[in-house]
């Protein structure tokens, strides 16, 4: 065939194997990663703001009330033991008529009304704060992570465990939200207070501050050692989650093949020991933060004991008030150790939010290999033809699966494609539907190369059944109309009846609204293979992809198929990979792929006359045939 000059846009091998360089894991700064978890919380500064704004109002009362409580203490000393009267606070003062009885209720009743509004801005705060972590945060993150899988090559589904993809959208996620609650807001409001409670104890006495706060450096560097230390024990403990997840995930997949080759023990054996690391894994965190935690503790009753030993002694010299000096100095300093020893709180925080958000901007920034041009070209209607010129394919530019595939495939034929497992059957098919784009070459669809196509058109227009194909745990019609949600009910039984499916599917209990078990458990692999076709069908496809659908399937199952084929691919552009005879025999055209490369093609009558791969497979066939009983 003479082929007309056609302008295909062509990438190298080693631009394939080299795709647009995105930051692994391991490539991201804690800077970096910090910045971004950072516009994470400005995305949300509304709410950042309003939680930000409760806890201060909650954290002034709280100094007010402390205030108070002080004034009060001073006010009892004063009604009992006269002298100076005490000073109130913003050059406030009760009315000279009112009794010591009066003017102690008064305070009592401040402190009353102070306690039951910190009541009604606790409650605020903390649906605030549930709002901002789990409706806003939590629940806008996985969505960005599973739309970001949905629009995912297969090769990173290949390169990542599937139970490592679950931990990142369920726990890793759960562990980011971490830095905006756990972090960046506990670390405002821990400056705040400890800015708010340090000028009023310099207010009250700078020496007895200066000799309180002695032991705040030491803590500064143990939370530092701290977060150093702890920092690779949580990136060690999601690896292990990961193993664990990915253990659970396999044994409920392949429960059939355990079962039948008697290996529960085995396996549970392997998950035990996959829980016992990721618990001996957490023991050992668990271990450092309540080693930390105490410890920082101990420090800051330090600072009790120099508060009693130099503030005692400044209230006996009468350079401190005993009620709004000393007792109010120690309730600042109690909230302020309090915050201080928050940091190892706050240091466990952000290393798991870190280690955790390595993880999910890797799936973020994952490039995306499949995608539609910026400007489609608009193909309306699709007659089917497709070409496939001098295509090349292959993930290492040492080992290509498909080298120099020249194939024309007209409208409304059907084709076979033969060859050994491994020879790039079910890659040639691929290429289609774009699941993998050629490094070679082009594939053209009616004269238009398939990268310059709109890649949700194109697919909506192809119907595919592999040849394991996976059924949702839901209605038989609903997995039917799948690609088609909105498809009648007339339109899902018409699907059903052309892929030989609607029999046995009348015969069932509840008929089209049985629930089918995961995976399509309960059924035949005869009755999903049909399932499966009507469900390529119902979209009325012009272009048909069959994957070796009779692989898997007994002789008698195997009629059934093909007469359920015979009838789908009438009027439709058809690519079949398969190796049965029975399967592509009826095949306007047949091809042998080895190596990658075609090496034979005609119709299965010039076939069958030479000497060639799919002479030798078809007598095999047919003496194994003859052979049986």
């Amino acid at each position: 065939m003479r082929w007309s000059r056609v302008s295909i846009p062509t990438r190298s091998a080693t631009d394939l194997a080299s795709p647009t360089h995105h930051p692994k894991a391991a490539d991201y700064s804690t800077g970096e990663l910090v910045r971004r978890l950072l516009a994470l919380g400005w995305q949300h500064r509304g709410s950042c703001l309003r939680v930000l704004g409760l806890q201060i109002v909650l954290l002034v009362l709280g100094v007010g009330g402390l205030s108070l409580t002080g004034l009060g203490i001073d006010q009892l000393r004063f009604s009992l033991q006269g002298g100076e009267p005490p000073r109130w606070p913003l050059g406030l003062n009760p009315p000279v008529e009112w009794s010591a009885s009066t003017v102690i209720g008064a305070i009592g009743g401040g402190i009353l009304v102070m306690a039951l509004f910190r009541a009604v801005l606790n409650y605020s705060y903390s649906i605030a704060v549930q709002k901002l972590i789990h409706h806003d945060i939590v629940a806008n993150l996985r969505g960005a992570v599973y739309d970001k899988l949905q629009r995912l090559s297969f090769r990173f589904f290949d390169e990542h465990a599937s139970g490592s993809l679950i931990n990142r959208v369920t726990g890793d996620v759960q562990s980011v939200r971490l830095f905006v609650d756990g972090v960046l807001i506990q670390s405002v409001i821990m400056v705040l207070s400890l800015a708010i409670y340090l000028v009023y104890m310099v207010s009250l006495s700078p020496g007895l501050t200066l000799a309180c706060l002695a032991t705040t450096p030491i803590m500064v560097i143990a939370s530092s050692w701290f977060s150093r230390h702890i920092k690779p024990q949580y990136a060690r403990n999601r690896e292990l989650a990961d193993g664990m997840i990915e253990r659970l995930s396999e044994t409920v997949q392949g429960i059939n093949v355990v079962k039948g080759f008697a290996r529960e023990d085995d396996e549970r054996a392997r998950f035990t020991t996959a829980v016992d690391a990721l618990r001996d894994q957490q023991k050992r965190i668990f271990w450092m933060v309540s080693i930390f935690g105490p410890g920082i503790s101990m420090l800051s009753q330090i600072n009790l004991v120099i508060l009693l030993g130099y503030g005692g002694w400044l209230v006996l010299q009468g350079e401190l008030p005993l009620g709004s000096g000393l007792i109010v100095f120690a309730g600042l300093l109690q909230q302020f150790s309090g915050q201080v020893a928050n940091i190892s709180t706050i240091t466990n925080s952000i290393q798991q939010s870190l280690i955790a958000s390595r993880r999910v901007f890797e799936v973020l920034d994952a490039p995306i290999d499949i995608d539609s041009p910026a400007e489609p070209v608009d193909l309306p209607r699709i007659r089917g033809e497709l070409r496939f010129v001098n295509v090349g394919f292959g993930y290492r530019p040492e080992e290509p699966i498909l080298s120099g595939i020249e194939l024309v495939v007209p409208a409304g034929s059907r084709v076979a494609v033969v060859g050994i497992t491994g020879s790039g059957k079910s890659t040639l098919l691929s290429l289609v539907p774009r699941f993998i784009d050629p490094v070679l070459g082009a594939v053209l669809l009616d004269g238009v190369d398939l990268r310059q196509l709109d890649l949700d058109h194109l697919r909506r227009n192809i119907g595919v059944v592999f040849q394991e194909n996976f059924l949702f745990s839901n209605t038989i019609a609903a997995n039917i109309a799948f690609g088609r949600p909105q498809a009648t009910r007339a339109q899902v039984e018409r699907a059903a009846r052309i892929a030989q499916a609607h029999e046995f599917i009348s015969e069932l209990p509840k008929g089209y609204e049985t629930v089918l078990g995961e995976a399509g458990i309960g059924l035949s692999g005869g009755q999903r293979q049909r399932l499966a076709l009507a469900r390529a069908l119902l979209l009325e496809p012009p272009i048909l992809l069959l994957d070796d659908p009779t692989a898997a399937v007994d002789p008698g199952t195997e009629a059934e198929i093909l007469s359920a084929m015979r009838s789908a691919t009438k009027g439709r552009t058809t690519l079949i990979a398969a190796n049965r005879l029975s399967t592509v025999r009826d095949a306007d055209l047949v091809v042998v792929i080895d190596s990658g490369r075609i090496v034979e093609s005609g119709t299965h009558a010039e076939l069958m006359q030479g000497a060639g791969y799919y002479a030798r497979i078809a007598e095999l066939q047919l003496s194994s045939r003859e052979s049986q009983p």
